[in-house]
């Protein structure tokens, strides 16, 4: 039994909570009995459940392991990530994505759900054993060849077709291929003076709308990764009119960064560290993506943890890979991009954070509000800190972090797995 002491649920009055046996078991001032944990007027959220984190195992451990990559998510405040499939091999089988769900078990720092290919290989081709793995142990609910996008729109809709059997959700990486090849960096004013090839706002917004009418053309779920333009957002908006099943994520480096970083920043012109997939985009950009996380048209926060070694960053843009890690930053982030801008309000936090991102997962036991008889999967957080951001001081085993050196808002101070503490005092336990 544990008593976490002086927490404010959702910034709320200070309260007690007393855990037993991995539930909620009491909410009240005063409580006592059994091991007691000072939380120290902290905000309680529910613990974060991540729709898209890239955990590199199988087949690239250097980047990140399943081990590394949960403890980092601890660190974060999340109890729960779902594993994207551009593993090697792919995990576009009941065999490899089961092999996933596994390691997650045995690691424990969080829950890992596997996201299953479309496509075998990420391909393109062909579908992949999609009703194999939504039938294997890990229950595989959604569906992506995320780092790929699903561009035949004939096996784009056999795929959104074939899920609602189980009530699946394709989760697409809108990026038209024809529109992005050899692309740099998003298409404006500083593509052009910097002399890198231009990623169009286009390839994505036309990606989304040729979905989200495939969506409601066939009834099923449609879930759309990483949103990075004003235009997306608009398209999405007017789908959501139309009662169509359609949500939508943005990444907590697409509400802060922007694509004059590469041309000018603390670190240099041409720094890799911002080279990412969608593109960072426009101030413009920014503020619409702000407005749509605020007003539901984009439906949560979604890292898109993208681990890299070093060798892989840190050479010429051209060359490097693209991706950030993110799952220990992110609330930090969100706090400072939607909190402190009087946006969201932790309530509203918890939602785009755990509770809708848990939903649209399929989950159970997971982003349930902080209730008595309620699984304790629970994070701890001090929005009042103030923390240099040290990649050297990273759970994941990669430090590719654009936020190197920034003083960022807020700290998470303890993580609770169904009332087991991952992590206390900002730790690893």
């Amino acid at each position: 039994m544990i008593v976490v002491k002086n927490v404010r649920i959702l910034g709320g009055e200070p309260a007690d909570l007393r855990i037993d046996q991995g539930v909620i078991a009491e909410i009240g001032q005063g409580l006592s009995g059994g091991e007691e944990i000072d939380g120290g007027g902290a905000v309680a959220l529910p613990g974060l459940v991540d729709l898209h984190t890239h955990l590199r195992e199988p087949g690239r451990e250097d980047a990140e392991t399943v081990q590394t990559g949960t403890r980092s998510a601890a660190r974060g405040g999340y109890t729960a990530v779902h594993a994207m499939a551009n593993t090697s091999p792919v995990a576009d089988t009941a065999g490899v994505v089961e092999q996933v769900w596994r390691l997650g078990r045995e690691f424990g720092h969080c829950d890992v759900h596997p996201v299953g290919a479309v496509t075998v290989g990420l391909e393109g081709r062909q579908l992949a054993e999609l009703g194999a793995m939504a039938d294997s142990a890990a229950r595989v609910r959604v569906f992506s060849d995320d780092g790929r996008c699903v561009d035949d729109a004939v096996l784009m809709r056999r795929a959104l077709e074939y899920v609602k059997a189980f009530d699946g959700v394709v989760a697409q990486h809108a990026q038209e291929p024809r529109l992005t090849e050899g692309a740099q960096m998003n298409e404006g004013v500083v593509s052009g003076r910097l002399g890198l090839t231009g990623w169009p706002a286009v390839a994505e917004e036309a990606i989304i709308a040729r979905d989200c009418l495939l969506a409601a053309h066939v009834g099923s779920r449609l879930h759309i990764c990483h949103v990075s333009t004003a235009g997306s957002v608009d398209i999405i908006r007017w789908a959501k009119s139309k009662g169509w099943d359609v949500t939508a994520e943005v990444t907590p480096h697409h509400l802060l960064l922007t694509d004059d970083l590469v041309e000018d920043s603390p670190v240099g012109a041409y720094n890799p560290i911002y080279k990412v997939n969608p593109p960072l985009r426009t101030r413009a950009d920014v503020e619409a993506l702000r407005a749509a996380l605020a007003d539901g048209t984009i439906d949560i926060v979604a890292t898109d943890h993208a681990p890299h070694p070093v060798e892989d960053k840190e050479t010429e843009w051209s060359a490097a890979a693209m991706g950030m890690v993110g799952l220990e930053t992110a609330l930090s982030v969100v706090q400072e991009a939607m909190v402190e801008t009087g946006l969201l309000d932790w309530a509203g936090v918890a939602q785009r954070m755990s509770v809708v991102p848990a939903r649209i997962g399929r989950l159970t036991g997971q982003g349930q509000p902080l209730e008595e008889g309620a699984p304790a999967n629970i994070t701890l957080y001090d929005p009042s800190a103030r923390t240099v951001v040290d990649p050297s001081a990273f759970a994941s085993k990669s430090r590719n972090t654009p936020y190197e050196g920034m003083t960022l808002p807020g700290r998470v101070v303890a993580t609770f797995l169904r009332g087991r503490p991952t992590v206390l005092e900002g730790k690893l336990v």
